[in-house]
């Protein structure tokens, strides 16, 4: 376990214990997959180095297709349900390319929950068979958790834990501090005696005292105030009334997440992403004094990322401030 500053900075290390661990610099990650803004996770990151002022994929990152079964390449159907294993042919395409250039595979790191790929939920074996690829490939498996962490889904502690996996290196951010500059990297021991090869880490402020009280305090307080079940309760809620909303404002064509990370997509009938909508409900739910945001590759995703100490109450006006937008004129298709 290393105790650092920020998410930014654990993924940095962990991308650093991949590469002292397997020999190799190229990374796979996902496409709208966001892990950091120092410029080694910039460099993995495709929301970033896709989007504006970006100059796209460094030589040694490998990007595959985003995992989304609604409006993605595969589409889950009544016959097929589960695309985990179509999404993860891509990220073996890439290990076979860098075979062929005699290149030694990193790393594969991706959000057990993609936040701004647009609260994606991974498909069902998709985890499961890329992390085999990768280790077979020589490769470690990083589970950034900086965003889903620490019982926010709800049903276990990490988001990774419903795909029967788990990850070489896992990194937790913002929620260990509660806002305090307090982030962690949990390796395997494998992982961690092949990073200590001389080459010493140190870090002046990680695992400080305060630090190190203020992370043992949070886990404290979501263990007896027992937040992941509120979470779970909570969160089960909100996305069975956000589900029935569909039935009144049809441009809500999906809501999905789990627990108290959850997300809902606006289109029209033909599911074309309607980014003007969504970005008109973020600003008017400021103004009402309700924060949430725009994400995902077309801008049209509403994210719901409340501290997982949210109550049924606060979802409650929270839906009735989303019903009194929704309602407005300038949310309806032209």
């Amino acid at each position: 376990v290393h105790m650092v500053n920020s998410g930014s900075e654990a993924n940095e290390l962990a991308l650093r214990m991949a590469q002292a661990y397997s020999g190799g610099e190229d990374v796979i990650a996902l496409e709208s997959g966001y892990h950091g803004n120092s410029q080694a996770t910039i460099a993995i990151s495709s929301y970033k180095f896709d989007g504006n002022g970006g100059q796209g994929a460094p030589r040694t990152t490998h990007i595959v297709p985003l995992p989304d079964t609604f409006r993605g390449r595969h589409r889950a159907t009544t016959s097929n349900k589960s695309t985990g294993k179509e999404y993860a042919a891509y990220v073996e395409q890439h290990v076979e390319k860098l075979k062929k250039q005699n290149k030694q595979l990193s790393a594969f790191i991706a959000e057990s929950i993609v936040s701004c790929g647009g609260q994606i939920e991974l498909p069902d074996d998709y985890l499961k068979t890329v992390y085999q690829t990768v280790r077979q490939a020589g490769g470690v498996c990083i589970a950034d958790e900086v965003q889903v962490g620490c019982g926010r889904i709800g049903t276990h502690f990490w988001a990774f834990e419903p795909h029967d996996v788990i990850p070489d290196i896992l990194t937790i951010g913002k929620p260990i501090g509660n806002g305090h500059p307090l982030a962690v990297v949990v390796c395997t021991r494998e992982v961690a005696d092949r990073f200590a090869n001389g080459m010493e880490y140190f870090n002046t402020f990680g695992g400080n005292p305060v630090s190190a009280t203020i992370g043992q305090t949070v886990l404290q307080e979501i263990q007896s105030k027992n937040l992941q079940k509120n979470a779970l309760q909570t969160g089960n809620y909100l996305k069975q009334q956000l589900s029935q909303m569909r039935n009144e404002f049809s441009i809500i064509k999906d809501v999905r997440g789990q627990g108290l990370f959850l997300g809902f997509e606006l289109c029209d009938d033909q599911l074309k992403p309607l980014a003007k909508q969504a970005k008109y409900l973020a600003d008017r739910m400021c103004e009402l004094g309700i924060l949430i945001s725009t994400d995902g590759p077309d801008h049209n995703v509403i994210k719901i990322k409340p501290p997982i100490t949210f109550t049924q109450q606060h979802a409650d006006e929270l839906l009735f401030r989303l019903t009194t937008v929704f309602k407005e004129t300038a949310m309806q298709i032209n």
